[in-house]
């Protein structure tokens, strides 16, 4: 299984990679990650390939490769959507960040993102993953309302997420991650 994440720095791509790997390894299989942070720490693009299998020789998944993509952010979902499979999985955020030329001026951002994600991927999912987050108690828990959602539609086993969730957050912010978690598990559609 090959799930691309893509987001912008600050939104929880690394952890939410490392709760997919512990993920699998509750689960008794190989996992292999790879990141790639660029300019994280400026608002910048990120990209972590998770790959679970029995035997995973490689952590790189290659275009049009991946089973699911996770995006934290519509214009990352278009950005990365030549990874996934045919029938492969989109799921995003259905939120916007603008990048610095959106920001300063230089450029707009496009229009109409979503309607086209939605007309040529016939497994893409949108969830305000943000407003169910900030519904848990903090607005940065939305990549694990995500992890829900993945877990639902993808049919992961929930109690095992759960626990890689658990096994993965600071003790402070369990609680609320577990919320999180349930609600996107709820909402998903």
């Amino acid at each position: 299984m090959n799930i691309l994440i893509a987001g912008v720095g600050g939104q929880g791509t690394l952890l939410t990679s490392k709760v997919l790997g512990r993920y699998a390894e509750l689960c008794g299989k190989d996992c292999k990650l790879s990141e790639v942070h660029g300019m994280s720490q400026r608002g910048g693009s990120v990209t972590t390939h998770v790959r679970i299998g029995d035997k995973v020789h490689s952590p790189v998944i290659w275009p049009g490769g991946a089973d699911m993509i996770i995006a934290f952010e519509v214009l990352e979902a278009a950005r990365v959507k030549h990874f996934l499979k045919p029938d492969g999985i989109l799921l995003v955020n259905d939120v916007r960040i603008l990048p610095m030329p959106c920001i300063t001026g230089a450029a707009a951002y496009p229009s109409g993102i979503k309607e086209k994600l939605l007309e040529q991927i016939n497994g893409a999912f949108f969830i305000d993953a943000a407003a169910i987050a900030h519904e848990a108690g903090n607005v940065k828990s939305a990549n694990v309302v995500m992890l829900g959602a993945l877990c639902k539609l993808f049919g992961f086993d929930k109690e095992k997420m759960a626990q890689a969730v658990t096994d993965c957050v600071p003790e402070k912010f369990r609680a609320l991650n577990s919320k999180a978690f349930e609600l996107g598990y709820e909402r998903v559609k």
